[in-house]
C-alpha cells in the first residue's frame, strides 16, 4: 500500500467526555495495530453525529485521486452504516467502507470479562443490551452476539435494545424478574460511556457492566475489518 491510502476512522460521536477519551484511545490503538500489520495509511478522525469533524467534511477534504477507506467504530449494522456512511462513501470516487466492528466472537470474550469483573454468579440472569436499530440485519447481529456470549458463559443470554427494536431492555429485565432469577445483569454491548449507557443504568437491572472500551480486542477486531476490505479491494483490482 502506498502513502496515498487514507483511513477515516469514523465513530458515532458523544457529549460524554469519558466516552470521547475512550474513542480517542481506540483510534490510537487502531493506528498502532494497523502500522504493526503493515497497513501504511494516514489515519483521520470523523463522526456521523454529535461531534466534529463530520464524515462528509473529512472525505471532502482528502486529495482527489487518493484512495480512502472509512472504518466504522460501530458495533453493528444500522442507519449510520447503511445510510450515512454509505452516502458519504458513494459521494467520493475511490472510497471504500469497511464493515462495522461486530459481530465478532472475540467481543463475546470481552463481554464475558466485563461480567466477571462485575461479579456475575451462578443463578444470575444475563441480558445483552444494545443501543438498537430498525435495520433487520443489525438486530440479527446483536442476537448472534447474545448467542456467542451465551456459549462463552454456559447459560442463556437474552438480546435486548435501548431503542428502535424489541424487546426493550426494560422489558427484558422485567421478564427475568418474573422468572425468579437471583439478579439481572445487563451486559453493555456499547463501546463507550454516553447517552445509551446512561439509559441502561435506569433500566432496573441489578448490575450494568462497563462498556467494552478500553479493550485491545476491540481494536484488533476493527483492524481486521480494515484488512478484510483492503484484501477484497486488492482482489477486485487484480
Amino acid at each position: 500500500m502506498n502513502e496515498s491510502m487514507h483511513v477515516v476512522v469514523c465513530a458515532h460521536g458523544t457529549d460524554d467526555l469519558d466516552g470521547r477519551r475512550a474513542v480517542d484511545c481506540l483510534r490510537a490503538e487502531v493506528a498502532d495495530l494497523s502500522h504493526r500489520r503493515g497497513i501504511d495509511a494516514r489515519i483521520h478522525e470523523a463522526y456521523v453525529d454529535v461531534q466534529e469533524p463530520a464524515l462528509d467534511d473529512v472525505l471532502g477534504s482528502l486529495p482527489e485521486g487518493e484512495r480512502a477507506v472509512v472504518l466504522p467504530l460501530l458495533l453493528s449494522t444500522g442507519h449510520h452504516t447503511q445510510v450515512d456512511i454509505r452516502r458519504a462513501v458513494d459521494s467520493r470516487p475511490g472510497t471504500l467502507a469497511a464493515a462495522p466492528i461486530g459481530p465478532d466472537r472475540r467481543l463475546a470474550f470481552a463481554l464475558a470479562e466485563r461480567l466477571a469483573q462485575a461479579g456475575l454468579d451462578d443463578g444470575d440472569r444475563v441480558v445483552l443490551a444494545s443501543a438498537g436499530t430498525r435495520v433487520a440485519r443489525g438486530t440479527e447481529e446483536v442476537i448472534q452476539m447474545a448467542a456467542w456470549l451465551g456459549e462463552e458463559l454456559g447459560r442463556p443470554v437474552t438480546a435486548a435494545f435501548g431503542a428502535a427494536a424489541e424487546p426493550h431492555v426494560r422489558d427484558a429485565v422485567r421478564h427475568h424478574r418474573a422468572q425468579g432469577g437471583r439478579r439481572v445483569f445487563l451486559a453493555s454491548y456499547l463501546l463507550a460511556p454516553g447517552y445509551f449507557h446512561n439509559l441502561l443504568t435506569r433500566a432496573g437491572a441489578d448490575v450494568v457492566t462497563s462498556p467494552l472500551l478500553p479493550s485491545r480486542l476491540v481494536a484488533e477486531c476493527a483492524v481486521d475489518r480494515l484488512a478484510e476490505v483492503l484484501h477484497l479491494a486488492s482482489h477486485e483490482d487484480s
